[in-house]
């Protein structure tokens, strides 16, 4: 049966500080993308790809991640995880061409959605022994995602401005190798009989590959195209089938079963569309200050960092004193609204406008409702899930967010670039086209916000994920 692991404060530095890597992978290069639009030839529209390459096979792949923690063993898949983010870091650091980086932005995606969902199954596995250790644990576990992105955005400014922006991957690999010699600190866990659904998981990234392609390229060949519509059409032809598939198989990727777990279809519906506000804003407001405002790589960087700072401070200090008092509904739906808010604010930037006036105040509000959001979300899609689907339940919530990061990135860079933010140089027209994307995020938010308060159960304390049966907890022996 399961013990409680004494060295589990120990273990969650290192799962926080995978947390934060992973994070910060995907903030890291925000500041670095022009210089290496400049560097390897990417046009304005296939810019977005250095990120989209990472979130689309993270997000693809993050129900495999959990479903391969389940059954291998959590730590084993970290491990593995790690080892193969190494080897797409040094991939992406060597590129030469276009191609060659998003190559390696794609295989940092394997190694981000095997850390990603293993990290949080050996967080539940140290800590579901008592509901305020884990409330404790996931707080601090969600605190490194905004210290990631903080630093991300510190970092990839540093080196971008006084090194090469090829040292946003290179770093990895030294921290990669630390955490790995870590990773003695974590439990083991032994593995289970199962078979894995590869067949599935090769359909629903496919899926999103193909729907992201479609986007990307609608604006150039036309959203009435033969082409467009053929794609579209083959990216949800691979969505369906991987529910026929889901339904189909004996074991499958992910039971359709578990969407009868409390608040788990509600929440995740929140995740996808704070992704598809948070993400493009980020990128855009990133573009907005060097390709507009004209700052440099660190002082871009270091513009962002109130933002991430004051995201990491609510996270840890705040929200969580909300989420025990009023439950994960009203901050999830009024976090959403608040983003919006900032959102349309940020829409008002001029093309000569000044990150005192046009920046950080809408930053700071936007950066407030994600804080709000982001963590009820998280436990709210989780807390229902037993033990013996923690993993699976991670990589769902994760994959929600990362797929909802994709499209929306997708379709609003569509919209910015149909609105004038292909045309480099002109900064009436970049500023118009970033403007569109900013109100297009802040209907996103604004739905998301709604259906939330609308649809989602109440709760007033949510503890973490239920213990599985008893029959089910002698079969799983957790060692220290």
């Amino acid at each position: 049966m399961s013990t409680v692991n004494p060295r589990r404060w120990w273990a969650l530095v290192v799962l926080a500080a995978a947390q934060f890597m992973v994070i910060m992978d995907t903030s890291i290069i925000g500041v670095a993308l022009p210089q290496m639009q400049e560097d390897l030839g990417f046009s304005q529209g296939e810019l977005q790809w250095v990120f989209n390459a990472y979130v689309i096979v993270f997000g693809g792949l993050l129900l495999l991640g959990g479903r391969l923690s389940d059954l291998v063993g959590a730590r084993r898949i970290f491990v593995s995880g790690w080892a193969i983010m190494i080897a797409g870091s040094i991939l992406a650091a060597a590129a030469q061409t276009a191609w060659v980086e998003i190559a390696g932005r794609a295989v940092q995606g394997v190694g981000g959605a095997l850390i990603a969902p293993s990290a949080m199954t050996l967080l539940m596995m140290l800590f579901m022994h008592d509901p305020k250790e884990l409330g404790k644990a996931m707080a601090l576990y969600g605190a490194a995602a905004p210290a990631g992105g903080t630093a991300g955005v510190f970092l990839g400014g540093v080196f971008t401005e006084w090194a090469a922006w090829q040292w946003c991957f290179i770093i990895y690999v030294p921290i990669g190798i630390a955490t790995l010699a870590a990773t003695k600190l974590l439990p083991n866990v032994e593995s289970r009989r199962g078979s894995v659904d590869v067949l599935g998981a090769v359909a629903v990234t496919a899926g999103l590959a193909l729907g992201v392609f479609a986007v990307v390229r609608a604006p150039e060949v036309g959203w009435g195209s033969t082409a467009t519509v053929l794609e579209l059409a083959g990216a949800a032809a691979l969505i369906v089938l991987f529910f026929v598939i889901q339904k189909a198989v004996r074991e499958p990727l992910m039971p359709l079963s578990v969407w009868r777990v409390p608040r788990l279809g509600s929440a995740n519906l929140a995740m996808t569309l704070l992704g598809a506000a948070w993400i493009p804003m980020w990128y855009f407001l990133n573009l907005y200050l060097q390709q507009v405002l004209g700052y440099g790589a660190f002082a871009s960087g270091a513009a962002l960092l109130p933002m991430t700072g004051l995201l990491m401070i609510f996270m840890t200090a705040i929200t969580a004193k909300l989420m025990a008092k009023v439950g994960a509904k009203p901050l999830i739906g009024v976090g959403l609204l608040v983003l919006a808010a900032g959102l349309l604010w940020l829409a008002a930037v001029e093309p000569t406008g000044s990150f005192l006036v046009d920046v950080l105040p809408a930053s700071l509000v936007a950066a407030l409702g994600m804080s709000l959001a982001y963590i009820p979300a998280m436990i709210a899609a989780m807390s229902g899930a037993p033990q013996e689907q923690a993993g699976l339940a991670s990589g769902i919530v994760n994959t929600t967010y990362n797929v909802g990061s994709a499209l929306g990135l997708a379709a609003l860079t569509a919209v910015a670039m149909s609105q004038g933010a292909a045309e480099l140089g002109n900064l009436p027209k970049l500023t118009e086209g970033f403007s569109a994307a900013f109100v297009g995020a802040a209907i996103i938010a604004a739905v998301g916000g709604v259906i939330t308060l609308l649809v989602m159960k109440s709760d007033k304390a949510l503890a973490g994920p239920a213990p599985a049966p008893a029959a089910e907890q002698q079969g799983e022996k957790v060692t220290a």
